[in-house]
């Protein structure tokens, strides 16, 4: 990441699992947070999906990314992918097989 694009200032941050990377410069991230119910005390999982900005399309299914909470770029879309945290089982999958297609 250079300067430019990297995080000023005290914006909201999440981590998040890509779901789904079908649209142009766009991803779907789930956001899964726990925390305990008042009453019952018991451990309570929800799930929150984000649009978020990917200007490069290096993004794909299964990637654990960090997500900024920018202007608004589209009508749902108010988060930027910051960085790929982890790539997933299937990013690196399809990868492979590209690589693979290539040397053949």
């Amino acid at each position: 990441m250079t300067e430019a694009t990297k995080s000023t200032g005290r914006r909201k941050q999440r981590k998040g699992v890509v779901v789904s990377d079908k649209m142009d410069k766009s991803v779907v991230v789930a956001v899964m947070r726990v925390r305990r119910h008042p009453l019952y005390k018991k451990t309570v999982r929800s799930t929150k999906k984000y649009l978020a900005h990917s200007p490069e399309n290096d993004v794909r299914i299964g990637d654990r990314v960090l997500i900024e909470e920018t202007r608004p770029l589209s009508k749902r879309k108010r988060w930027r992918v910051l960085e790929v945290l982890e790539r997933g089982e299937q990013a690196t999958q399809a990868e492979t097989e590209v690589l693979a297609e290539a040397v053949e």
